[in-house]
């Protein structure tokens, strides 16, 4: 079952961001974190060097594992943010800086 009809929340009308340039919907009060998973991405960082793929894994902002770029800001934790209309997210590779 739907957790929001669980809960019978009635949340306001989608919005629209981007991820990696490719539109999403997402609801008013999401995280990216959650707008990315109900859109079935998993994976939004790389590691540093070795380049393995991560996600949310905390889901609390304490591990740093789901780090995102959010309207070019690297370093943006995937599970805090909330979504803004017209958002842009991106994968983040490393740190997220030119030099890695």
């Amino acid at each position: 079952m739907n957790p929001g009809e669980l809960t019978r929340a009635r949340p306001g009308p989608p919005c629209t961001v981007t991820f990696d340039g490719r539109p999403l919907e997402a609801l008013p009060g999401q995280t990216v974190a959650a707008a990315l998973w109900a859109a079935g991405v998993t994976a939004w960082r790389s590691t540093r060097g070795a380049g393995r793929p991560r996600g949310v894994f905390c889901g609390i902002g304490v591990c740093f594992d789901c780090l995102v770029t959010v309207n070019g800001r690297p370093n943006q934790r995937a599970c805090l943010v909330p979504v803004r209309p017209g958002d842009d997210i991106r994968t983040q590779r490393g740190t997220g800086r030119d030099d890695d």
